[in-house]
C-alpha cells in the first residue's frame, strides 16, 4: 500500500455478528478522513498452487481493494464470502468518511496471523470483536482477542458483543 498519509486503521473480519459490531465501532470511533482501513480476515482453506501458497501463507495476498472483493467472483479465489451486512458497511464507510478501504487475507491460526498483521503492514491501530466465551470455554479453546492483546504491535481496541 503506498505511503499517502492517514493512519492504517485495522479490524479483525469473520464476518461474525460480534465482528460486525466491532467494524461498526471502528468506523464510528476511530476512523477519521484519509485513514485506511483494512479488513485483515483468516481464511481456513488455501487452494493455489503450491509455490503461491507458500508465499501467501507467510505474508497474506494482496490488499485487495474494495471494489474487487464487494465482487463475488474475485473473491471466491481467496475462499472467503464477506456478507452483504459487512459489505454495506464498509462501503457507506467509504463514500461518508474518504478513507481507503481494502482487505488483507491470511491462512492459518488467527491468533497468529493477526497479530503478524499488525507488524507487517503495519497498523496504526487495531480493533477487533469479542465472542464473551465463559471461562471454560476460554480455557480449552483459547480467545482469540486475549493473545492478540498481548502479543500485537499496535494498540488495540476489543469490542465486546454482548454489551
Amino acid at each position: 500500500m503506498a505511503e499517502s498519509g492517514g493512519r492504517r486503521i485495522g479490524v479483525a473480519v469473520d464476518f461474525s455478528e460480534c465482528s460486525k459490531k466491532a467494524l461498526s465501532w471502528a468506523i464510528d470511533n476511530v476512523v477519521r478522513d484519509g485513514d485506511h482501513l483494512i479488513l485483515i480476515t483468516i481464511a481456513h482453506d488455501m487452494n493455489y498452487e503450491e509455490g503461491e501458497m507458500q508465499l501467501w501463507e507467510t505474508v497474506g495476498s494482496p490488499f485487495i481493494p474494495l471494489s474487487e472483493f464487494s465482487d463475488a467472483a474475485v473473491l471466491k479465489k481467496y475462499a472467503v464470502k464477506p456478507d452483504a451486512e459487512t459489505l454495506d458497511i464498509v462501503n457507506t464507510a467509504a463514500r461518508k468518511k474518504t478513507v481507503t478501504v481494502v482487505m488483507k487475507i491470511y491462512w492459518g491460526d488467527p491468533r497468529e496471523k493477526i497479530c503478524a498483521a499488525a507488524e507487517q503492514i503495519p497498523l496504526s491501530s487495531l480493533v477487533m470483536g469479542n465472542r464473551g466465551l465463559g471461562g471454560l470455554k476460554r480455557m480449552i479453546m483459547g480467545s482469540v482477542s486475549n493473545h492478540v492483546v498481548n502479543n500485537v504491535v499496535c494498540p488495540v481496541t476489543v469490542v465486546k458483543a454482548h454489551t
